[in-house]
């Protein structure tokens, strides 16, 4: 095990420039709302494979181009990804995939440490870069998110403008996440009708969740919709650019299929983790790091969606059960917490530039600029606030220069 913190990239010394024209760029409602809406249409694959070989077949290249590091922060995504990489590579006689975990001493929220444990022991693997990132250093206005920002402009999400020190440790090798996780093998619309079929016992609130799938897309599309107008977004939106937002979510998810294999495949045709993977890709690439996001390979989503079948699988836990049962814990199999990140990323370089600031760089009709300093400066920040914070910064460096 090793706890790396390089120096080198803490202001984001050797960072590679001329990338910023290759970004996948958000429209300024997306930037208000620190969110990607809609979908682009993509041909699904058909497969013969079953689901663990077709995430085989995405991960293989990665082991290929080694070193393989995994982001691993413990939760069961980064786990199900490690676990598969660390099969694959005995199988085939790669080099083990190496797990790199950013810790945060000073935030107790953050702390998966004993869930970390439990995977990389039962795994078997003995090198584990820990990278710990001092007070700050994570903040989205923090010395490596400055230097992203001058190179890059503004990118989402915008945490991938504080990954420097990672990216640094990563250079020349192959980087692999398990983003999407949550949406690709979690619950979908038709989940509680197919907890009924196979014979869950019919509580209250499954028969209510039941019925609520199966109500037209009408009615769905305005509780999304009243959902939506009281969402975190609420707290700095103006109310006109608050109901666009509540029209653009309903849209999306009203949208969903009751179809499991549909509702599945439909995951890999949004634009928000096409955006991320691209993105997350083109930082990657300024280090020389050839970036992989498994969990959204096309193929991998197909062959899922295909073997969940018209009603899908019934839950979270089962979907990892059939994934991964031979891998992993059974413990994290059905883990139900997650860990927080959000004050990593919003510490007192936030602040101090929160209560300088003079209102500029942000629509202002689109953005209550007095409510937005002040989510800046709570204690519940968010990094739906993210890009507006990154709009404001350049935009007063802009002045300034």
């Amino acid at each position: 095990m090793s706890n790396a913190t390089p120096d080198a990239f803490r202001s984001g010394e050797g960072m590679t420039s001329g990338a910023a024209g290759r970004f996948v760029r958000c429209d300024p409602l997306e930037v208000a709302v620190g969110w990607v809406y809609g979908s682009r249409p993509a041909p699904r694959p058909a497969t013969g494979q079953a689901a663990r070989q077709a995430l085989d077949d995405a991960i293989r290249p990665a082991l290929q181009h080694g070193p393989c590091y995994v982001t691993f922060s413990g939760g069961r995504d980064s786990s199900a990804v490690l676990a598969a990489a660390t099969g694959l590579a005995r199988r085939e006689g790669h080099d083990l995939p190496v797990p790199m975990t950013r810790v945060y001493p000073d935030l107790a929220d953050t702390d998966e440490s004993s869930w970390q444990r439990l995977v990389v022991d039962h795994l078997g693997l003995t090198e584990w870069v820990r990278l710990e990132l001092r007070q700050g250093e994570s903040d989205l206005l923090g010395p490596a998110a400055r230097a992203g920002l001058r190179a890059r402009g503004l990118v989402w999400p915008p945490a991938l403008q504080t990954h420097g020190v990672m990216f640094e440790h990563a250079r020349g090798g192959s980087l692999v996440t398990g983003e999407g996780g949550d949406a690709v093998l979690g619950s979908h619309r038709g989940t509680p009708l197919a907890r009924l079929r196979h014979g869950r016992r019919p509580s209250r609130t499954l028969l209510r969740l039941a019925a609520s799938a199966v109500l037209p897309r009408q009615i769905r599309r305005k509780r999304i919709a009243a959902l939506a107008m009281q969402s975190v977004q609420s707290r700095w939106l103006q109310p006109d650019a608050l109901l666009q937002h509540a029209r653009k979510i309903a849209d999306d998810e009203s949208g969903e299929s009751l179809r499991g294999d549909s509702a599945t495949w439909a995951v890999a045709t949004k634009r928000s983790f096409a955006t991320i993977s691209h993105n997350h890709a083109v930082v990657a690439a300024e280090y020389g790091i050839k970036a992989s996001d498994p969990l959204l390979d096309h193929r991998f989503v197909s062959t899922l969606a295909r073997d969940g079948g018209a009603l899908g699988f019934t839950s979270r836990t089962a979907t990892m059960r059939f994934l991964f049962a031979d891998t992993l814990p059974a413990a994290v199999l059905s883990r139900p917490t997650k860990a927080r990140f959000n004050h990593a990323h919003a510490a007192e370089a936030t602040r101090g530039f929160a209560r300088d600031w003079d209102g500029t760089g942000v629509d202002p009709n689109l953005v209550d600029v007095d409510r937005l300093r002040d989510v800046w400066l709570s204690d519940q920040p968010t990094m739906a606030t993210g890009m507006l914070l990154h709009a404001a910064w350049l935009s007063t460096i802009g002045r300034a220069g």
